[in-house]
């Protein structure tokens, strides 16, 4: 039976929890309820607090004691993140639905988290209006807006819930009928990080991987992109990784707005995902208008990229550091790695007569990934073109299709 995993606080939210499972089994779907509240005595509940709490590993009476509620919050997400991955992996629930405030909404998003791309989810929150980053994530979360607060069921919050309710046992029921399908063999995923600068190669990996046999997903190089691309390595989806572009990184080293957090480039390292690795890029820095650029880098070389975009040119030092990162995460990878370097030029303006064309800059992060891979057994392609060029991103995307080819004949062995 299709069944619904209610993620809420019963301390607080019981009445509008026991509305939603009535409403959700004459919606012909089965509820599974998860308590994360601090203090519960709900009797519907079908995993406990207290359970809740031991699967983040701490004492509930211990915690309770301490009455402190910013530490409460982060246990119970911890815990029910688990409670909730493991259902979803032992096919006992379908979607995931959460109702709440700040406080409930804060606790349901790492369930939500945790759960693979293309599980249903939704929350309905009073903080749906605002910054909903922290809710989201990299995943595929869906947000309502509850209008009114989640205190008791109202003829409003009776419409909002009616429509949650309805809303995720559609996508539930649709999620566990592509489960039990036999229908049809979907090709093997890929990801693929791309900007604006580096379009042309990062279209001409796509046409080659396309037609090898891939369905290519595309990460826009803005830290969200990049963030949704690690998230869905960790998830198992993707057979390899084009990670064409990693000028996130330099947006992380540097400060500019478009980081993805230092841990990008780490995942399909510690998954053993097949992966080629370029420094697409790298020769810039994200910042937003002009006039937001902090003083600091008076001097710098920059491009207006747009009225909300502007490119700082990165120097030797910090392409330097650059090039020891990316080494290190390469050297670290258990999978298939490799380096592709484009020596003249990292991106559309890092070309000779293009007002980024920076050679000891360029040189300096070659020089440095080198250094740092040193030993590790990652082999590096060197590829006397700019990165734009005809025939880098074919080769990149062709050597792929090779790791995982590979790579799938040592499994089955």
């Amino acid at each position: 039976m299709t069944t619904i995993a209610l993620v809420g606080t019963l301390d607080t939210k019981a009445e509008d929890y026991a509305w939603l499972k009535e409403h959700l089994a004459e919606l012909g779907v089965g509820v599974l309820a998860v308590d994360v509240g601090s203090f519960s005595t709900a009797d519907f509940a079908d995993v406990s607090s207290d359970e809740v709490i031991d699967a983040a590993g701490e004492d509930a009476a211990k915690l309770r004691e301490r009455r402190d509620r910013g530490e409460m919050m982060a246990v119970m997400g911890r815990g029910a993140a688990k409670i909730v991955q493991k259902l979803a992996e032992e096919g006992r629930i379908h979607g995931i639905l959460a109702v709440g405030g700040s406080g409930g909404s804060s606790v349901a998003a790492p369930a939500m988290q945790a759960v693979p791309v293309g599980f249903p989810k939704l929350l309905v929150s009073t903080m749906a209006s605002g910054d909903v980053s922290p809710y989201v994530g990299e995943t595929d979360t869906t947000i309502m807006y509850s209008v009114v607060d989640v205190a008791g069921v109202n003829r409003i919050s009776a419409m909002v819930f009616g429509n949650a309710a309805a809303g995720i046992a559609g996508m539930a029921k649709a999620y566990e009928a592509r489960l039990t399908s036999t229908s049809g063999e979907h090709r093997p995923l890929v990801g693929l990080s791309m900007f604006g600068l580096t379009t042309p190669a990062a279209d001409e990996a796509r046409k080659t991987l396309t037609e090898l046999g891939y369905e290519v997903l595309v990460f826009h190089a803005t830290g969200a992109g990049g963030r949704a691309m690690e998230k869905l390595i960790e998830s198992g989806l993707l057979a390899g990784v084009c990670d064409l572009t990693t000028t996130e990184l330099a947006d992380d080293l540097v400060g500019g707005v478009l980081s993805a957090g230092p841990e990008r480039l780490e995942m399909a390292g510690r998954m053993g995902t097949p992966q080629v690795v370029s420094l697409g890029a790298l020769d810039m820095v994200n910042f937003g208008p002009k006039d937001t650029v902090s003083s600091k880098f008076d001097g710098r070389t920059f491009v207006v990229h747009n009225p909300t975009v502007t490119l700082m040119r990165t120097s030797r030092s910090e392409t330097e550091e650059l090039g020891r990162r990316i080494g290190t995460k390469l050297a670290a990878a258990t999978g298939p790695s490799e380096l592709f370097i484009p020596t003249k030029g990292l991106s559309g303006i890092d070309v000779e007569g293009g007002p980024f064309y920076d050679p000891e800059a360029d040189a300096a992060l070659f020089d440095a990934v080198k250094t740092n891979l040193e030993g590790s057994g990652v082999p590096i392609h060197e590829y006397e073109c700019a990165v734009n060029d005809e025939g880098f991103g074919r080769a990149m995307a062709e050597r792929l299709h090779e790791l995982i080819r590979n790579n799938s004949g040592k499994k089955e062995n």
